[in-house]
């Protein structure tokens, strides 16, 4: 049925194959991980046991017999999945592979694991059906594979057979997330492994890595660095992006902005989601349908939680206006993307307001919704898109002058002198500090958790925190604030008082919903709703899936 759904309008459908070995937990699969050796992995804390020579074999059946089915299935090609630490890639890398016997030591024997794959594989399938290969171009991990190492690898995969290479890199202990390519990384990071390979082989190559951008994939074709390229995420954000692309309507793809959001929810065990793209995983049930009666519906707010409503009330056929206080649209988006590597935030409000123009909706700059302009325009359906107001803890001296918000120093209102403390070392407050660490600022972090970021996915915080630790910045945890002095910060740690002198404190302490318009307009109205910070402080993903779910229900 999937293959079938696939190829109904004309695409052809791969299926990939992989096992976890020693990346697969205990508690999920319900017995002790299985490895190439005994190497104990990072990522889940466990110590796997070493397949012996006849298990081996039964793994290699396994596997040919799953692209037996895959074929039988009405798939047109297989894919064998032997990178990112995956059981493969524990066999190839030197990393993971200590073995003494046959399936160890020299590249050869680290590669006879998956050529006997393919061989088995083969076998199963026939000549004449499409086998790919993934694997990486490098470990990125002090004893990993090494792109000189996969290229040997990749001739050997050629003379045994394989019909195309998709050529990645990084496994789960690797220091830099790579596989995952959260939004720091640049796009298209993983390329230039790509064109190594394609330097020695005369089988398609396929490029991956942060290619969101179509743009890019088609640099990376021209440049000769690839025959094809793979999209991952970036097809989660906007699955019509090919059909997009066919047809020139570039300025309606949905970007994907590697916020990892989707991947962080699978080591949850949590269903996937994407920050733009509401829909995803819930297509059926978010299809888009017209509405029986046309409302009219004003929205107060034009960040992305009122943008979302607008675009989907006027899709259903609504009659809408919004109204935005200031000269742009976009609201704390503005402000998120004046950090360091936020520049993929950046398409998320044009390419929502973009929708909403096309769509007829009225859109009025400068002015802010109030009770009177209600009862002018005596909306059907109010959404109060209003967003949030930064909290002011509860803070001896936290009125003095030396002190400002996160919000008015990334909005431009407010300035720092040298010395900085940031109190809050949540996303928004770590963002800050490396913000003005970039600046050339002398800057603390005061934090009362027990870390950093413990309001951000794993990929993107591991990035953060060694780029902070490089830039200087101090990182203190378990601090319990207690009062802001002329000349320094006054906190708690291990039951002992300890001070920060710093010229300037910077409050990153969370924010609460700004629900002053709906307080006033408490009555007025039949259908209010509060969406996105307006009804509870969180991301740009539940903003938009709050303001998603709400204009399809009106």
């Amino acid at each position: 049925e999937l293959a079938t759904a696939i190829q109904a309008n004309g695409a052809k459908a791969a299926l990939q194959l992989f096992h976890g070995g020693r990346q697969s937990q205990s508690s999920i699969i319900g017995t002790q991980p299985v490895s190439a050796s005994e190497v104990f992995c990072k990522l889940t804390r466990e110590t796997p046991r070493a397949l012996t020579i006849e298990e081996i074999q039964d793994v290699i059946e396994a596997f040919a017999e799953g692209a037996r089915r895959t074929k039988a299935a009405g798939f047109d090609a297989v894919e064998i999945h032997g990178a990112h630490g995956y059981l493969i890639n524990q066999f190839l890398s030197p990393l993971t592979n200590k073995r003494t016997d046959k399936y160890g030591g020299d590249v050869k024997n680290r590669a006879r694991f998956l050529l006997e794959i393919l061989e088995l594989t083969r076998d199963k399938v026939g000549n004449d059906y499409p086998i790919l290969c993934r694997i990486n171009g490098d470990d990125y991990i002090e004893g990993g594979l090494t792109l000189e190492e996969t290229k040997e690898i990749a001739q050997t995969l050629q003379a045994a057979g394989v019909d195309a290479l998709h050529i990645s890199g990084g496994i789960y202990d690797s220091p830099v997330p790579v596989t995952t390519g959260p939004m720091a990384l640049p796009r298209g990071h993983m390329a230039h492994l790509a064109a190594g390979i394609k330097q020695v082989v005369n089988v398609p190559v396929i490029a991956v890595g942060r290619i969101n951008d179509p743009e890019l994939g088609e640099k990376i074709l021209q440049e000769g660095k690839a025959d094809l390229i793979s999209m991952g995420r970036a097809l989660l954000a906007d699955p019509d992006l090919p059909k997009k692309v066919a047809n020139g309507a570039l300025d309606d793809i949905r970007r994907c902005t590697a916020c990892d959001e989707c991947i962080a929810r699978l080591f949850f065990n949590e269903g996937v989601a994407c920050s733009v793209n509401a829909a995803l995983g819930r297509e059926e049930e978010y299809k888009i349908r017209k509405a029986k009666v046309s409302k009219r519906v004003l929205i107060a707010g034009g960040g992305p939680a009122g943008m979302e409503a607008a675009r989907v009330s006027a899709l259903r056929g609504h009659e809408v206006v919004l109204y935005e206080k200031e000269n742009r649209l976009g609201g704390q988006l503005n402000l998120a993307v004046v950090p360091p590597y936020k520049e993929e935030m950046k398409s998320v409000a044009p390419y929502l307001e973009y929708q909403i123009r096309k769509l007829g909706v009225k859109v009025v700059l400068g002015e802010e919704v109030t009770p009177l302009l209600v009862d002018e325009i005596k909306p059907n359906v109010l959404f109060i898109a209003t967003g949030s107001v930064p909290t002011i803890p509860e803070i001896l001296g936290v009125q003095r002058d030396q002190v400002v918000t996160a919000h008015d120093l990334l909005a431009g209102r407010a300035s720092v002198k040298e010395r900085v403390v940031v109190i809050g070392g949540g996303m928004v407050g770590a963002e800050t500090a490396e913000f003005l660490a970039e600046e050339g600022k002398r800057v603390t972090i005061l934090e009362m958790l027990r870390r950093i970021g413990m309001d951000m996915v794993p990929m993107a915080i591991q990035m953060l925190y060694q780029r902070l630790k490089k830039l200087g910045v101090a990182m203190i945890t378990n601090a319990r604030v207690q009062e802001i002095t002329e000349h320094g910060v006054v906190y708690e740690k291990d039951g002992e008082k300890r001070t920060v002198e710093t010229d300037s404190v910077v409050l990153a302490a969370g924010s609460k919903p700004n629900i002053t318009l709906i307080k006033a307009l408490e009555g007025k109205v039949a259908k209010i709703y509060a969406i996105g910070d307006a009804k509870e402080t969180g991301n740009v993903l539940e903003a938009i899936h709050e303001a998603s779910k709400m204009a399809r229900e009106i």
